[in-house]
């Protein structure tokens, strides 16, 4: 076989490879990607508990950057502390040594090449034929039986080439070698974007001879310095909590290549003295070398966790608007991700309104223009980030949740226009019955808060439905009796016609707020049950 022919081998192989990967990736994220945000939101209560969870996580869905991407949307949701967000970023490091494992027990030793192709067959027809997850399972299958032909003709080219480069022909042993090999690994992460990919390779090569063990480990530990460069590029010009996880990303990495490093020749050391030849099973030692210093890294970094993320947050604060922090373009890509991050933004903004309200009814205090200026901006960057969420209607859940956020924006623009007449709350301080009407609102709106900030949105939309209920009914009695008191000549119509507005003005304010407390209980992540599971448009006007 000519050196082209080895080389046209090694490309092609290292080339199904990465598209068996992405293929089994893209399967794998459809087909249990949901349930894997369920679980990171679910058992992630501790750093130690997010390692743990991210590890399982990006080993199922074999994907690192979707266990990431998940875990940066939910710190800019709310639902997860930075500090909790690191355990699962941590955690991924390991999940993604599975790949090796993979390689090593099956691709190398079993030779499954052969017996991978009626699976890719058969993995395309399900695609093909069956209908929604049986089709995603289909493409998993597929991806599946293309990494093994991929790595079968990775050790097809590999043995060809182990007569021209064998480790003799390298450099000899030296940490200049070691430095010049991570460089290496970091290289050929950097330019395939895949860092298993390049684990695969190295396996296959330390299998059939061609690079020698130290060589192997040098490359691994320069591959998983390389992943970081993904997150770095990624995390320019998004947000503060996504820049923060590129950085975390970068300077962890970095710190565990330091160590394994270090740990190569006490490594070798143990194994050749304990076991006596350490190239006997190679390539499972080196799998072993990779994820150990991995989970040595994380326990090492994990009782600091605290710690790590106030340097991340004093190297990288918080700069933008407060009201809209957690909308980072990035995830967009992941739309459920994009809609829960959207929740909790309007959320807080709901909040803020109705902190507002309170400041008004209860303090009587002037509302400051420019602060319902910068809200204008706030709610506008809201309603533009939820405009680019874009879905299929096949993707009912998400497309529902997608739906119920889109009127609960709505209705808190409708809120914001009405807060611009606040002072109808002063005209209704006037009449004693509506005085006793706003009193009642406070009150309400007293609980509610401490709902929201509980996150109990079926709490807050029963509470809000029977409020508005109440006011409604109420308008509808004090109607009549300023009319009547016209008639009867005891109210002016001047008077009687403010009373009227501020009425309207209370009645359509509590409207809104029921709306977009029932919105955000319908679209609350995890889904919650609506008693009503196909809402319609609001009967409240303008």
């Amino acid at each position: 076989m000519s050196l082209f022919q080895i080389l046209l081998n090694i490309s092609g192989g290292l080339g199904l490879f990465l598209l068996g990967m992405t293929i089994m990736t893209d399967g794998l994220r459809a087909l249990a990607a949901e349930n894997m945000r369920r679980i990171l939101t679910r058992f992630t209560r501790s750093p130690y508990s997010g390692a743990i969870t991210g590890a399982l996580t990006t080993a199922v869905l074999q994907s690192s950057s979707a266990t990431t991407v998940a875990a940066v949307g939910f710190v800019g949701a709310g639902l997860l502390t930075f500090s909790q967000s690191l355990g699962i970023i941590f955690g991924a490091n390991i999940g993604t040594t599975i790949t090796g494992w993979l390689v090593a027990l099956l691709g190398l030793k079993l030779q499954l090449g052969s017996l991978m192709l009626p699976l890719v067959l058969l993995g395309a027809l399900v695609k093909l034929f069956a209908r929604n997850h049986l089709q995603q399972m289909g493409f998993a299958l597929a991806g599946f039986g293309l990494v093994f032909i991929g790595i079968s003709m990775l050790q097809a080219g590999m043995g060809g080439l182990e007569s021209d480069v064998i480790p003799l022909n390298l450099p000899a042993d030296s940490w200049m070698t070691r430095l010049q090999f991570i460089g290496l690994g970091i290289l050929f992460t950097v330019i395939t974007q895949s860092s298993s990919a390049g684990v695969a390779a190295t396996l296959t090569a330390l299998y059939a001879g061609t690079i020698d063990f130290h060589h192997a480990a040098s490359l691994v530990i320069g591959m998983d310095i390389g992943t970081t460069f993904t997150a770095a590029i990624a995390s320019i010009g998004g947000s503060s909590a996504m820049r923060r996880t590129g950085l975390s990303h970068v300077i962890y990495n970095l710190l565990t290549g330091i160590m394994a490093l270090l740990l190569i020749t006490p490594y070798m050391y143990i194994v050749e003295h304990g076991q006596g030849d350490i190239l006997s099973n190679a390539e499972l030692y080196l799998v072993a070398f990779h994820s150990g210093f991995n989970v040595l890294g994380v326990i090492l970094v994990i009782p600091f966790t605290q710690q790590f993320s106030l340097l991340m947050l004093h190297l990288i604060p918080d700069r933008k608007d407060p009201l809209s922090i957690g909308l980072d373009n990035s995830l967009l890509k992941e739309p459920s991700v994009a809609i829960t991050a959207s929740h909790a933004v309007l959320s807080h903004q709901f909040q803020y309104l109705l902190q507002i309200l309170l400041q008004k009814a209860e303090r009587h205090e002037h509302i400051d223009a420019h602060s319902l200026q910068q809200f204008q901006q706030s709610m506008s960057l809201s309603q533009s980030y939820v405009d680019r969420i874009h879905l299929s209607q096949e993707d009912k859940p998400q497309w529902q949740r997608l739906y119920g956020i889109t009127h609960a924006l709505e209705h808190l623009q409708r809120f914001y226009h009405r807060m611009q007449k606040v002072n109808s709350i002063s005209i209704a301080y006037q009449s004693p019955q509506l005085r006793e009407l706003v009193t009642k609102l406070s009150g309400n709106i007293h609980r509610l808060n401490r709902h929201l900030m509980q996150s109990e949105w079926q709490d807050a939309a029963q509470l809000t439905s029977s409020m508005a209920l109440d006011i409604a009914q109420q308008t509808d009695i004090l109607r009549d009796q300023f009319i009547a008191n016209v008639a009867s000549d005891t109210l002016d119509v001047p008077v009687a016609n403010e009373y009227l507005h501020a009425l309207r003005w209370l009645n359509r304010v509590s409207t809104h707020i029921e709306r977009i407390s029932f919105y955000l209980s319908d679209t609350a992540y995890p889904l919650s049950k609506s008693n009503n599971p196909n809402p319609l448009e609001s009967s409240a006007t303008d």
